[in-house]
Formats: C-alpha cells, structure tokens, sequence
C-alpha cells in the first residue's frame, strides 16, 4: 500500500438513496447500496437502476456477491438477484423481519420476534422458536447449520434434521449480531453490553472480549480467519484468532486511530489483510493490518457512516453514511 497514493478520494463515485444507507453490497460488478426507506439503487458501470424491496423500513441485509437477500418492517423477505429481478421469498404480515442470513445451495434464514426460519432452496421451510427475540443469524461455512443469537446465549441447529435437539451455547446477556470464523471453528457475538463473546465450536470453550468504550455494532472476519475487526472504540480492534485457542490470553491488535471519532463500521477485504474503516464523522479509510499503512477513500462531513463491503474480488469499495449519501472507489 507505501506504493500508491495517501489519498484515493478523487476517485470515488458519488451516489445518494433515501433515508440512511442501511447497507452496501456487490453482485459480481454491480454494485447495490440500499436506502433505510426501501430502496436499492443498482450501479453497474454507467448503468443505474432503482428498485423497491420494501414499502417500509428496511431492517437486515444480505448478500454473498450472488444473492441480495432483505428483512423489513413490512413483513416481507426480499431477494434481488444479480438479474437484477426482485423476489418475495416469504410474507408475515403485520410482523418485522428482524434478520436474515445467506446460506449453502441457496438457504436463506430470516427471523420474525422469536422464531427462527429456514427457507431451503428446494423444500419445505423449517422454523425454530428460541427463549427471545432473535439478536442474530449465520450459517456455518459447511454443511446446512445455523446459529441463532438470543439472550442467553446462541442455538445451534440443523434444520434438515428433524429429530436432532439444538445445542445451547450459553452466556448470560442479550447477544446480538453473530458469526462463524472463516474455518467454522469459532463463533463470536456482539453483546448489548461493550463486549464480544465467543465459544470453540468444538467443545463450547468460552472466550471474553472486553475493554470496549462502546457497544460493537460492526465486525467481520480477515479472509484468512487469523484476526477479527471489530468497531466500539476510536481505532479498529484487531482480535487474533490464528491458533487453536483463538484469542484466549492474548491482547488485541489496534490499527487506524481517530482523535475525533470512534469507528462505526468495518469491512475486511476478500483476499487480502486490509480493512475498509468507517467513522462516526463520516470518514473512511483502506488500513493494512500488518503495519496499520492507511488510505484515505472518503474525508469527514459529520455524517456517521453506516456500511462498507468489499466487491467479491476486491476490485472496489462501496460505503454509505446517515444522511444517504453513498461513494464507490474502483481500484
């Protein structure tokens, strides 16, 4: 990264939606930033297209460089395919879709209040009520398995298999956003509280990440699983989860500082150990994690930003901030 420019700011493509950018996504070139009010603009070269996935709010967002999957205040599940063709996958009126998730073989999970749903690209849906509201979702990177955070803890469960009882990962606490490692050996929550927890899959081993200024509302695995970037505080905090014991007795890394803001939003590249940083000021940064080495991609207005996302081949960066407006850097 010494080799190219401090700054990449004259080269991001400038775009708005209504509403806040709730998220950003690729689908193989094109990129799709979605508006807080419903509303998804597809941007393919010089091409745009505006879509309407939901009349209301929108809630959760997904996408696996294929597949845009949605969950709004209107009941509804939503899916844009790279086709560019909206789909309803599943309607519960007069409920909020509060997540979903993206699966193996065209899966996708969803969950309205308490229960946990699993729409299986050919079969019948399968459902799952846990003890409360459903804080997060994701399926596990083999094999059809879904983690269900919850207060108390995260259920394991297997949809396909009927008769099998969930596994209860416990902790005590609300646990929100929730993911596998990359190898599918770890999985980590935010909390309500200023604080990540993890467990091994393997045996339950409990991990604590603490120390946090505020609550982790963003984090996402480097691509080689060997560290976990995570916001809550004025710099990235860097978990490393190389070895067996993940970060169980170790101190976290920290790269790209701020002496104005804390950072709202991360995104790690798909190949490469290099992180797209957002900040609640609105500024954003491409930092290298080996040597904390930054870019500067989008310079602060006041505007928290609310999204980043890498395109499947790390040719580009989108990312959204509170007040719609939206930037693309296409390296």
């Amino acid at each position: 990264m010494s080799s190219v420019p401090s700054s990449l700011t004259d080269k991001a493509q400038s775009f708005s939606v209504e509403g806040a950018v709730v998220a950003v996504a690729f689908q193989k070139k094109a990129a799709i930033l979605i508006g807080g009010m419903g509303e998804a603009l597809r941007i393919e070269g010089e091409a745009e297209t505006r879509f309407t996935l939901h009349d209301g709010g929108v809630l959760d967002v997904r996408g696996d460089g294929k597949r845009l999957v949605s969950g709004g205040d209107d009941g509804r599940v939503v899916e844009l395919s790279a086709e560019g063709e909206v789909q309803v996958r599943a309607e519960h009126k007069g409920r909020w879709i509060d997540r979903v998730a993206l699966g193996p073989d065209g899966a996708v999970a969803y969950s309205a209040g308490k229960t946990a749903y699993v729409l299986p690209a050919k079969g019948e849906a399968r459902s799952l009520e846990v003890a409360s509201t459903v804080g997060g979702l994701s399926f596990a990177p083999k094999g059809l398995r879904l983690a269900v955070a919850h207060y108390g803890g995260v259920t394991l469960w297997y949809p396909n298999l009927v008769d099998a009882k969930p596994d209860l990962f416990g902790w005590k606490g609300s646990h929100l956003g929730v993911a596998f490692s990359p190898d599918g050996r770890f999985l980590v929550t935010t909390m309500q509280e200023a604080a990540l927890h993890g467990w091994r899959v393997s045996d339950g081993g409990h991990m604590r990440m603490t120390g946090y200024p505020a609550r982790v509302k963003s984090f996402n695995f480097s691509a080689d699983g060997k560290w976990l970037a995570t916001s809550g505080s004025s710099e990235v905090i860097l978990w490393p989860f190389a070895s067996k014991e993940g970060p169980m007795g170790k101190q976290p890394s920290m790269i790209a500082p701020s002496s104005t803001a804390r950072v709202s939003s991360v995104a790690c590249h798909p190949k490469d150990p290099v992180v797209a940083v957002g900040y609640e000021d609105g500024m954003v940064l491409m930092a290298r994690i080996s040597d904390g080495a930054e870019i500067l991609l989008r310079a602060p207005d006041g505007s928290p930003v609310t999204a980043t996302g890498w395109r499947a081949d790390g040719g580009a960066v989108a990312f959204g901030t509170a007040n719609g407006s939206a930037g693309i850097v296409t390296f």
